[in-house]
């Protein structure tokens, strides 16, 4: 039996140039960072004293005798995937709820097929579990999904991530001094709508805007390159940064009509009258999660006119999808 922990992310810029049908054609890049809320997955072979051979417990109980019955479509393609012939049990619990713009669904996928490496004894790079999680959600689960969360959630850290092609990939972690992270860091509110979302639905009509919108995906290209600039050299603070997410915020929802709502409009609005310099909804949009960026000294104030919202405190994380228990085959 094994226990994976993946963490879940924030992405700042660059969202909508990670889906393959604009980087196959050209560069995109994004910047985010994982944080400290995660998906544990408890992967292990199931004992014979079940019948089923399947068994996967999330906010259902699944049990289950052949892989073309699940439900779940991560855990039914991932299992394909791997080919394992023998009994699987899986249970899933996650600090966020799912279907909320933190990269849950991403964060899962890559923890089960970290989680189900180890259980057959096999170790894999940070690289591979993203390439072949990005693999299972576009091509087997046939997912409207970018290939942004699958990287950041299994390398972990505040990175600059660049697509290059099919299966070109680099990633380059931001290199900032403990001071100056704790001050960025100390510039971000994470708030939560309320209400989910299905993101494949919102991603489909975007994928499909991609050949209208490439004006608009090349400035939010190009808004990665600022960000970096900015953070190297914060000469007003972090001010930049918060104006950039505001005017990036501008362009994503115009990507697609299901971005955004009246409700999500009212909360940025209220959010940016309550002092927030900028913010975005994370994710594809149409609730969830949404990240707001205000000075340090106008939070108390921020916080108490935006009470309505639940706050949700975070810190970065560095470390990606780890194996956090390991107990070898139990000979079942």
């Amino acid at each position: 039996m094994v226990i994976s922990r993946t963490p879940f992310r924030i992405s700042f810029f660059g969202g909508g140039t990670d889906y393959p049908d604009w980087y196959k054609q050209h560069p995109g890049a994004t910047l985010a960072t994982t944080i400290d809320k995660y998906c544990y997955l408890t992967v292990g072979y199931l004992p014979p004293f079940f019948d089923c051979n399947y068994r996967i417990v999330y906010s259902k109980r699944e049990m289950v005798k052949k892989i073309s019955e699940i439900e779940h479509p991560a855990v039914r393609e991932t299992l394909r995937f791997m080919g394992i012939k023998k009994g699987i049990s899986v249970q899933h619990v996650g600090d966020l709820p799912a279907r909320t713009g933190i990269g849950s669904s991403s964060s899962f996928t890559v923890g089960l097929l970290h989680g189900l490496y180890a259980v057959t004894g096999r170790m894999v790079s940070k690289k591979q579990l993203a390439l072949e999680a990005i693999d299972i959600e576009q091509n087997w689960m046939k997912e409207n999904v970018g290939s942004q969360d699958q990287v950041i959630t299994a390398f972990g850290g505040f990175n600059k991530i660049e697509f290059k092609g099919a299966k070109n990939v680099e990633v380059t972690p931001v290199t900032l001094d403990n001071k100056t992270l704790k001050a960025f860091q100390g510039h971000l509110l994470l708030y939560f709508t309320g209400f989910s979302r299905l993101a494949s639905e919102i991603a489909g009509e975007q994928i499909r805007n991609i050949p209208a919108k490439k004006k608009e995906l090349k400035e939010m290209y190009a808004m990665v390159g600022r960000a970096m600039d900015i953070l190297n050299k914060p000469g007003d603070g972090f001010d930049a940064f918060g104006r950039l997410l505001h005017e990036s915020w501008q362009i994503k929802r115009t990507l697609s009509s299901k971005i955004t709502n009246s409700r999500i409009d009212e909360i940025y609005l209220a959010a940016r009258r309550a002092g927030a310099i900028g913010g975005k909804v994370l994710g594809a949009g149409g609730g969830g999660f949404m990240l707001f960026f205000v000075r340090p000294e106008r939070q108390a104030a921020f916080k108490k006119k935006m009470k309505g919202l639940l706050r949700v405190p975070f810190k970065f994380d560095d470390l990606g999808s780890q194996i956090v228990y390991y107990r070898p085959d139990n000979n079942f």
